[in-house]
């Protein structure tokens, strides 16, 4: 019986140990590095004529910078902000106007960096930097758009950069990163993403404005997300209460069916299909984006496409570790 129960206990702690440190593809790592490079270059493009007036001191932007970056010393004085970079320019000569224009254009390029995988690992930790910063300083994050960027970009920044895709790669003939930290920080994004949503749909659910499609409703018309005129969302109001318990059942359901076998795939697919009607139906682009984003390379690879013959062969990891590549 001992025998039994402590050859039980050991495969327990095979599958363990598998799980969170098995072989895996760095297709995930080539997903969420090119991802959050876009998504970088979309962010500074689309606030690029407005920047200045955003992240200006007092009496110049929309929101005063100093005012806000005073707020948040109150919570943490540690957080990134502009007013470092912006002291440091000053010390150096140059003027608030130069060191702003001077942090989009670091933002920007770190973002092309990291889509074409040039020094990976210094354009993801500038990428978090300034971005964090710029966000902060501003008070720019609305629906929780630029934390998941944030989010994103932490993970990269550790994760075991450069992927066989990146430029780095071919450039520096870099030696192959182990299999075991890359399923490990895989599986962190994982059990990362079905928090977030199990919580997400778990106050959906404790609200009554899922139910009868109230919060839907106001959602789609409230300014200046009201993309689609009322007329046509009248049509349609009877479908409201089905598509709000619709949403909070794809996200309660989240952390536990993807990663059931057979319901994986149609559930990874709702999810995506649902965060890509949010970016069309709301005009929220790059929430939804972000989302796709790091969807795809949570659980893309090995559920909605097999993962490359290279990485199944081991000839990419020492030792030919390749074991639930797909899994």
């Amino acid at each position: 019986m001992s025998s039994n129960h402590d050859s039980g206990v050991q495969r327990w702690r095979e599958r363990f140990v598998d799980f969170l440190f098995g072989a895996e593809s760095d297709e995930w790592l080539t997903v969420l590095r090119a991802g959050l490079g876009i998504q970088v270059i979309l962010f500074c493009l689309s606030i690029a004529r407005d920047w200045t007036s955003l992240l200006a001191g007092t009496g110049r932007g929309l929101i005063s910078r100093e005012l806000v970056e005073a707020m948040l010393s109150g919570e943490s004085s540690f957080v990134p902000r502009i007013g470092w970079l912006v002291t440091i320019g000053r010390g150096l000569g140059l003027t608030e106007d130069a060191v702003l224009n001077l942090v989009w254009i670091a933002t920007l390029c770190a973002g092309l960096f990291l889509l074409a995988g040039i020094f990976c690992r210094a354009a993801a930790v500038t990428s978090w930097f300034l971005h964090l910063a710029a966000v902060k300083s501003g008070d720019l994050s609305a629906y929780g758009v630029d934390n998941l960027v944030t989010i994103g970009l932490f993970y990269l920044m550790l994760s075991p950069l450069p992927d066989r895709l990146a430029l780095d790669w071919r450039w520096r003939n870099r030696k192959p990163p182990d299999p075991g930290r890359l399923r490990f920080f895989r599986r962190v994004l994982q059990i990362h993403l079905c928090l977030i949503y199990f919580f997400g749909g778990l106050a959906k659910l404790l609200g009554v404005g899922w139910w009868n499609g109230t919060n839907l409703w106001r959602a789609l018309t409230r300014p200046p997300f009201d993309i689609i005129p009322a007329d046509v969302l009248i049509r349609f109001k009877h479908f409201f209460p089905i598509l709000g318990i619709a949403v909070f059942v794809l996200e309660i359901g989240y952390p536990f069916f993807i990663w059931h076998r057979h319901l994986r795939r149609p559930w990874l697919l709702g999810i995506l299909g649902m965060h890509l009607a949010i970016g069309v139906a709301m005009g929220m682009y790059l929430f939804a984006s972000v989302m796709i984003v790091l969807n795809l390379a949570a659980f893309g690879p090995g559920i909605l496409w097999r993962q490359s013959q290279a990485a199944n062969d081991g000839q990419s990891f020492p030792g030919g570790m390749t074991r639930s590549l797909n899994n």
